[in-house]
């Protein structure tokens, strides 16, 4: 009897299921047809985008409502900046906006995609809760890289790959690799990505500043890889000025440069600056300038050379290698006090006269010279590799101050009467001493001192006796 009526009640449960399960399939299919038929040509209702209310809208209500918003928002001004480079752009030109074809494609493909349930349960969801979209956006980023060419052009620098060439222990193309830099602009559209949802939401015209972003561009090949001598980077440089130069020791100062450039110095060679130049003469392409020699400043071949040993010399002290042969002019020449205090110079007489120094490194040295023709400057750079010594170098003091003596007159049949030429230069006496301590890991590895005794200089003048 127990069982007959369990039975029982098992088939009148199924069946009522059943009938339940029909009738909510007969209502929702009901509902649904209300809906997608009355809402055809219109969102349905409970649909926002933000707060914005488009439920019940037809496509051309819906771009009313976003045409005003993007017109508000067009109003928007960004200010890019980088460095003293500035452009000014609309968020309008930028194409900032609601992107209203999209955001109707989404409203009305709600609840009409004839699925039976997924279709019923977005109607009675958002009937009753609510249905909120994301607010999709437009951005045109080809008009923003337009907009921002301009300044493209004036920050960005192409990276320079590494040379290195070597020809009988001489580097004869040597490039040093350096980075670049160029606009990141990718960066920049995520920070403008960001500042678009707060304009959209706040729906004002604003004044937003933005900083451009710089992007560093590598080489593809490096100084280090360039080469296997270990020359990775700048380990120092010395420079000097010499204005006022005649012609021919500008000349001469450009071909003793040209026969340094490019020397390799080997771990634990010694450089000599005598051997490295050569014989300096006619014969070797040099011309007359003014030289010491005889304890007078005269015509002779090479006048301007003491310029590039004093400027190497220079470098030498900065780079902190140790020197191991030096000396100073006779007397003050001008053209080493134009950027320097007295003692910063090295003079050379080939072959007896040098300067040396020793490459006490792990790795060669590389030696280059520049001379700039317009500010009339040479310059000396070692490349290496930095091994962190570090160099420190006092002011020199300068004593025994001896005044030039007065200028000498001397008669020149050769000139005419009345013409005066100047054949040597006043300069006064002294002593110049100044140390230079160089020290690595926090140990004193060298502690020199350099002192320079100049004896005071005559001026002599030619004076035209020829009737």
């Amino acid at each position: 009897m127990k069982k007959q009526t369990f039975k029982h009640a098992a088939k009148s449960a199924y069946w009522f299921l059943v009938g339940f399960i029909l009738s909510g399939m007969l209502l929702s299919s009901f509902v649904l047809f209300y809906f997608q038929y009355t809402f055809k040509d219109k969102v349905i209702p409970g649909i926002f985008v933000d707060s914005i209310y488009i439920g019940e809208k037809s496509r051309a209500d819906i771009e009313g409502v976003f045409k005003d918003m993007n017109e508000k928002i067009g109003k928007s001004t960004f200010i890019f900046s980088q460095g003293p480079n500035i452009a000014t752009v609309s968020a309008e030109k930028l194409g900032i906006g609601y992107d209203v074809n999209l955001i109707s494609e989404q409203a009305f493909s709600l609840g009409k995609t004839k699925n039976l349930l997924s279709d019923t349960y977005i109607i009675l969801s958002s009937y009753i809760n609510g249905t909120f979209l994301s607010s999709p956006y437009t951005f045109s980023e080809e008009n923003l890289v337009e907009e921002l060419e301009l300044i493209r052009k004036t920050v960005h620098v192409d990276p320079q790959d590494a040379q290195f060439k070597v020809e009988n222990n001489r580097v004869v193309v040597f490039q040093e690799s350096s980075v670049g830099q160029t606009l990141d602009i990718d960066s920049l559209k995520k920070e403008i990505r960001k500042n678009i949802k707060q304009l959209m939401t706040d729906r004002k015209s604003k004044i937003l500043a933005m900083e451009i972003p710089i992007k560093i561009l590598k080489p593809n090949v490096t100084t280090g890889e360039a080469n296997n001598l270990g020359i990775v980077e700048e380990i120092g440089t010395g420079k000097s000025t010499f204005v006022g130069s005649i012609p021919n020791r500008f000349f001469n100062i450009n071909l003793a440069t040209s026969r340094i450039n490019g020397v390799l110095v080997a771990p634990g060679d010694e450089f000599s600056f005598a051997k490295s130049l050569g014989d300096v003469s006619k014969f070797t392409g040099y011309k007359e300038a003014f030289i010491i020699q005889g304890g007078k400043t005269v015509l002779g071949d090479g006048g301007g050379v003491c310029q590039v040993s004093t400027t190497l010399f220079r470098a030498i002290l900065n780079t902190g290698l140790p020197i191991t042969e030096r000396y100073p002019h006779a007397y003050r020449v001008g053209y080493y006090e134009q950027d320097s205090l007295p003692g910063f110079d090295a003079t050379v007489y080939v072959p007896t006269v040098d300067l040396k120094f020793k490459n006490d490194t792990e790795e060669h040295i590389l030696i280059q010279g520049t001379v700039d023709q317009v500010n009339m400057t040479l310059a000396f750079t070692f490349y290496g590799k930095k091994d962190g010594r570090k160099v420190t170098i006092t002011k020199p003091t300068v004593t025994n101050v001896v005044p030039a003596p007065s200028p000498l007159y001397q008669d020149d049949p050769n000139l005419p009467k009345g013409v005066e030429k100047q054949i040597d230069f006043a300069a006064p006496g002294g002593k110049s001493v100044f140390t230079r301590t160089v020290t690595k890991d926090g140990h004193v590895i060298s502690n020199d001192t350099f002192i320079s005794s100049y004896r005071p200089w005559q001026a002599v003048y030619l004076r035209g006796t020829k009737e």
